[in-house]
């Protein structure tokens, strides 16, 4: 464990996760995330392009990216909070490592518009690309913590209609709304973010009409036809811990091929520290090699 671990973990135990706790409403969580989004460290010549208000996409990249391949990334925040902006400075820095596009559905939030919205929202962002000329198995899916299971959520639907992307990469993805996970308990004290008494509140704001077990909702409920290659990251403190075990395991049932590797003393979504901490940048060039042996050399 790096010093600049250990500094931020402490802070983040005695700051954050008591901020967590005392956040009333949707409404304070978006804005103490967008504050805290102004402290990334965003990669020199970022370029961040809304696509047209209609499709809801934003287009993030740094120096020059192949044309003919995307990555597809959902954002974090539970499903109440985010945003592509609060994203733009991590996705940067994976853009600049990958020579790739990142593409990111500004999707709806709950509660104001509970599920299936935001699933509805990043089906529509995939179709956008094809649309755009994409090739399906060109399309390289992604996303953290609740984007984490969006986009696996997405790719059980593609695999359904014959969509496969070429692969995809979760950072410690919320993939069991229903909670069953034993880490929940487990690490409910030591994980340094997540309030855990607070997630069955979160799931209540989210799942509208859905049960928690809705496959659109929990991807660890869905059926993977053929699954493409999956990368998982998580902290092995994290409360998430178990929803990346237990998707890794559904996953390989489903023949897949799967990486998870979890990673001693990080906090939920360490990627989002890059520029602070030396893991955080270890953690996206190994991602990115993930990434980068997707695409067939010439």
């Amino acid at each position: 464990m790096s010093w600049q671990l250990g500094a931020f973990t402490l802070a983040m135990r005695l700051f954050l996760k008591p901020i967590l706790r005392r956040t009333t409403t949707p409404q304070a969580a978006r804005r103490d995330l967008g504050r805290a989004a102004r402290l990334a460290k965003a990669p020199r010549f970022l370029l961040h392009l809304p696509d047209h208000p209609a499709s809801g996409l934003h287009w993030i990249s740094v120096g020059s990216v192949n044309p003919d391949w995307v990555i597809l990334f959902c954002h974090g925040g539970g499903y109440l909070a985010g945003n592509p902006t609060t994203y733009a400075a991590m996705l940067g820095r994976l853009s600049k490592l990958t020579g790739l596009a990142v593409i990111a559905p500004d999707y709806r939030l709950a509660p104001e518009h509970p599920a299936p919205a935001a699933f509805d929202d990043v089906v529509a962002g995939h179709a956008t690309l094809i649309a755009k000329g994409y090739a399906p198995d060109r399309i390289i899916l992604g996303g953290d913590s609740a984007g984490g299971g969006l986009a696996l959520a997405l790719l059980a639907d593609l695999c359904a209609r014959n969509l496969r992307p070429a692969g995809l990469f979760g950072f410690s993805p919320w993939t069991d709304l229903a909670m069953t996970g034993s880490s929940l308990v487990e690490n409910a004290a030591i994980d340094p973010v997540i309030p855990v008494e607070r997630m069955a509140e979160t799931v209540a704001r989210v799942t509208g009409a859905l049960a928690a077990s809705d496959p659109r909702l929990s991807p660890l409920y869905a059926s993977f036809a053929r699954p493409p290659p999956v990368w998982i990251q998580v902290g092995a403190g994290e409360v998430l811990r178990d929803d990346s075990r237990a998707i890794t395991h559904l996953l390989r049932a489903s023949g897949g091929r799967v990486a998870l590797t979890e990673w001693s003393g990080v906090p939920h979504v360490w990627h989002m520290l890059d520029g602070y901490l030396p893991e955080a940048r270890a953690a996206l060039i190994e991602t990115a090699g993930f990434i980068k042996g997707l695409i067939p050399r010439p």
